[in-house]
């Protein structure tokens, strides 16, 4: 079947997942932030870079997710579409070769080393520039990507965690000012459990597919009744440290701009303590607010500070 121009432009588009690199791209922007306030200056060549790095090891990251997880993905795209899960759908519906994904995903491995170098060596952002880009292009490439494949070993998500909160704002802050501060860690907690919940919440509608494939995720290791447990627990410890961010000399009114993510988490909770993920429509409503519950922990953090 012949695609026109404009059909392989949206399916590239697609694949990509320009939507989920927000999750990355936001906490990138709260350390580049943080650097401004607290020293007065950026680098925008830095800042520009640095974010192109960030999305290049993202795109990496669902790429070979696309390629690695095609089976599970095309059970999941038959039984269980949904906007949150189950991959683009491009490879399953034969809108370009599935042997692209493969390929852009190490192209764009490569191309963010690259920029790690540049940043390093050139601009002179510090020793730890590259290792910190390390930190999170090789758990990302091998969160899918056989033989390691972190997300069938239960560790993925820790690892996500990891890189989408921590990581993301230490290396701005970083590669601006060549030192990270105390108050970075703590920010850290909460986006880190709230895109761990993203990830967990998201296994929920692949749930059935990743079981029939034996992708043991944490999610199909956990059950789906455990995992409600999970999830609450660090749904109410991310409330919480943002709650008590003030006593880490974050400004008060973070509380004032999270109050609303507050509210959609605890909505979450009770949904999902009350079997609604059992609903697809309703658990495509807490996938999506689930999201937003982590942009709004980072949004929250910026808005505190402006």
């Amino acid at each position: 079947m012949q695609y026109s121009l404009k059909e392989i432009l949206l399916a590239w588009f697609t694949l990509s997942r320009p939507a989920f690199h927000t999750v990355g791209i936001l906490p990138f922007i709260l350390g580049t932030f943080l650097a401004y306030k607290f020293n007065a200056a950026i680098s925008l060549p830095v800042f520009f870079l640095g974010v192109s790095a960030v999305i290049l090891i993202m795109l990496s990251a669902y790429h070979a997710g696309e390629y690695f997880d095609y089976r599970e993905d095309e059970i999941s795209q038959r039984f269980y579409k949904s906007n949150f899960a189950g991959g683009s759908g491009v490879m399953q519906a034969g809108r370009l070769p599935r042997s692209v994904p493969f390929w852009t995903s190490i192209l764009s491995l490569l191309a963010s080393g690259i920029i790690g170098l540049l940043l390093q060596f050139h601009f002179q952002t510090g020793p730890y520039t590259f290792l910190l880009g390390c930190l999170g292009a090789f758990p990302g490439f091998f969160y899918s990507t056989r033989p390691i494949r972190l997300v069938e070993r239960g560790l993925g998500e820790i690892f996500i965690g990891f890189c989408y909160g921590w990581l993301p704002v230490a290396s701005a802050y970083y590669i601006q000012t060549a030192g990270i501060i105390p108050v970075i860690h703590w920010m850290a907690v909460p986006i880190g459990l709230t895109i761990f919940n993203v990830i967990f919440l998201n296994e929920y509608p692949d749930y059935e597919a990743d079981k029939a494939t034996g992708k043991r995720n944490l999610l199909n290791r956990a059950g789906k009744e455990r995992g409600v447990f999970i999830y609450v627990t660090l749904s109410m410890l991310a409330c919480l440290t943002m709650l008590l961010a003030p006593w880490w000399g974050i400004p008060g009114r973070v509380i004032f701009f999270y109050l609303p993510f507050l509210i959609m988490s605890l909505f979450i909770a009770f949904m999902m303590l009350r079997g609604k993920y059992e609903n697809r429509k309703m658990l495509e409503i807490l996938c999506g607010l689930n999201i937003a519950v982590n942009l709004g922990t980072s949004l929250a953090f910026i808005l505190a500070y402006i």
